[in-house]
């Protein structure tokens, strides 16, 4: 079965092995506050590290999990409505036998931690500052102007090449203008866009 991996406190991880099962739902929550232990996918669990624990100074580790050997349900959700994204959830205390591995976790990356810690709402961790949705439709919204400015410079360009010649001349200055626009559009994504 398809390993899950869980980030923990080192601190955490050894009361539990002393216990025989983990209760920590993630960074300053438990099992009790929340309903189920959070968990990753291979492919999640260094995003979590990333934005939930990027302040942590104590030592970490990442428990890989093996759910075969779960004595409770294992459900993936999403981490809040609408999300296409799931995570796995497990719903009950961790037994410490189905940790198959435990890797000691380097600090997250050093520019994330630079930022500061993650906000905190009563308690709980703030998902990202923006969300997607948000993202996209500013994107959008950029994009659209872009195409707002060629437009303008080429119906500029078409009453330029109007007043100059009425034969042609309109055709050939708005085709400039539409040129030139181009060029402005993609000067301003490139700054934009550009990194750092």
């Amino acid at each position: 079965m398809t390993p899950i991996f869980h980030i923990a406190l080192l601190r955490d991880w050894e009361e539990a092995r002393a216990a025989g099962r983990y209760a920590v739902s993630t960074r300053d929550r438990s099992l009790a506050d929340v309903g189920f232990i959070h968990a990753s996918r291979a492919d999640q669990w260094t995003g979590v590290r990333d934005l939930f624990y990027a302040d942590v100074t104590e030592p970490m580790v990442l428990l890989q999990i093996d759910p075969a050997l779960l004595d409770v349900p294992v459900v993936e959700e999403p981490p809040e409505p609408g999300s296409a994204v799931t995570f796995p959830h497990i719903y009950g205390p961790l037994p410490v036998s189905a940790v198959v591995k435990v890797i000691p976790l380097p600090p997250a990356r050093a520019d994330t931690a630079a930022a500061g810690p993650p906000a905190q709402v009563a308690g709980r961790q703030e998902r990202p500052r923006e969300s997607f949705s948000r993202a996209y439709f500013r994107e959008m919204f950029f994009n659209v102007a872009l195409l707002c400015v060629v437009i303008a410079v080429g119906l500029i360009g078409a009453v330029a090449g109007h007043a100059v010649s009425e034969d042609g001349g309109t055709g050939i200055g708005g085709l400039a203008g539409v040129a030139v626009g181009v060029v402005v559009a993609v000067v301003l994504f490139r700054r934009r866009h550009a990194p750092g």
